[in-house]
């Protein structure tokens, strides 16, 4: 594949990776009169979700029992884990629908310290295939294989009987180009560390209907941390997809070898929406001559710090913007600012049926918003547990047309030791 097709693949591959953007929403900037307003930011291959059993149930993931996946959902977790050790493998071929070497493979593991706490660590690596770098005269200039990977490591710790707190630390690198000078500019690899908080709550059993149940909650703000540039040039930086995940589990036990849970999960990025620009009457956006940055009609300039932008993110949404016969910015129709804040929600809804700890049949639904990206999928799978082996399957269909990410299939190797091996 040339550098041309290629480097269009990568990017709306990362598109696909945090907003789900379908082709024909990319070639219009309106759906059914609303404006589209994606966010982007750089390495959204932090979002992907790397596991089969939070694949198969929606991408739910931030309150439902730990695993050894627990590093990436929800740290704090890990401290309410049973087993002494073990450790994860996941494979998922990415956007098949697009390219056939584009791939996420996630290799996490953990071991309890004490009854109080736990480490874990991780390793994340998104390879974007092969690329054919060319001349203006399409000669050959060289190959460069574009990958991103983030090291973790975390802690986790109980601060009473139900409630645990954890801390997550990670260094990110993404070489998309190798080095290779882009429309004469000179690239290089984007590094960035950063941090996840997160706490837990699982509640003791209670009655319900006779059955014992029990209810947890997850919060987990991941990828807090520095802005990352693929240049020299400081005015060149992008936001790295800090991120606000809510969510709630429900257990039951319906009887000695048949266990229920249903978690739904709420996400919010935590960085700058893109605001409105104001536009002349030939539908060119307006430039300012004394700072040479385009003029802003509706919301608030993404040239800020990354505390700035977390606490902004809840009130910058531009709604939609009203114009006269010239193009020209008029307002903003009145509560739209509200509604746009809202719709940058994703909600994931999750189920899993577990038949004596060994069988695992899970079933999900995801959506976000038309405007900011249209993902909307189910997604299905299972998982068969014998002793200190696991193993697990999901696959995902999405619900719009022409997405990229329908058919995904994640597969998933897990070893548990130490613990109960029922």
């Amino acid at each position: 594949m040339n550098l041309k097709n290629k480097i269009t693949t990568i990017l709306i591959g990362s598109i696909f990776a945090s907003s789900g953007v379908s082709y024909a929403q990319i070639s219009s900037q309106e759906l059914a009169g609303k404006q589209i307003n994606t966010i982007t930011t750089a390495v959204p291959f932090l979002l992907i979700t790397p596991d089969s059993r939070s694949g198969a149930m929606g991408d739910v993931g931030v309150a439902i029992s730990p695993d050894a996946n627990s590093i990436h959902w929800n740290p704090s977790k890990l401290a309410f884990i049973k087993d002494d050790a073990g450790f994860s493998m996941s494979y998922t071929p990415w956007l098949r629908k697009l390219v056939n070497d584009i791939n996420l493979a996630y290799v996490t593991g953990y071991k309890k310290i004490d009854d109080m706490s736990t480490v874990s660590a991780s390793l994340r690596y998104f390879s974007l295939g092969n690329i054919t770098f060319t001349d203006q005269t399409g000669g050959t200039i060289g190959e460069f294989n574009p990958n991103e990977f983030a090291l973790d490591v975390a802690y986790a710790r109980k601060m009473s009987e139900n409630i645990s707190m954890g801390l997550a630390l990670r260094y990110i690198n993404s070489n998309l180009t190798g080095g290779t000078p882009v429309q004469g500019a000179a690239t290089n690899a984007g590094h960035s560390i950063a941090a996840d908080v997160s706490g837990y709550y699982e509640s003791n059993k209670f009655d319900v209907s006779g059955k014992d149940a029990t209810l947890a909650v997850g919060l987990n703000i991941s990828n807090i941390g520095s802005k990352m540039s693929y240049s020299n040039s400081s005015d060149n930086k992008d936001f790295i997809p800090t991120n606000l995940r809510l969510g709630t589990a429900f257990n039951m036990e319906i009887d000695e070898y048949n266990k229920f849970t249903v978690a739904v999960d709420a996400n919010k990025l935590l960085v700058p929406t893109n605001p409105v620009y104001k536009t002349d009457e030939n539908g060119q956006i307006v430039v300012d001559p004394n700072t040479n940055n385009p003029v802003i009609a509706q919301g608030r300039s993404s040239n800020i710090g990354v505390a700035s932008s977390i606490f902004g993110s809840f009130s910058d949404a531009p709604g939609i913007v009203t114009t006269d016969e010239n193009g020209q910015t008029t307002g903003v129709v009145k509560g739209s600012k509200f509604k746009e804040e809202l719709s940058e929600v994703n909600l994931s809804v999750g189920a899993e049926y577990l038949y004596n700890n060994v069988l695992a049949l899970r079933a999900g639904y995801f959506y976000e918003a038309p405007t900011k990206g249209n993902r909307q999928f189910v997604s299905m799978g299972a998982g068969i547990k014998y002793q200190v082996f696991q193993l697990d399957l999901s696959y995902l269909v999405s619900l719009t047309q022409q997405s990229p990410i329908s058919n995904t299939i994640r597969f998933s190797l897990l070893f548990n030791f130490g613990g109960d091996k029922s």
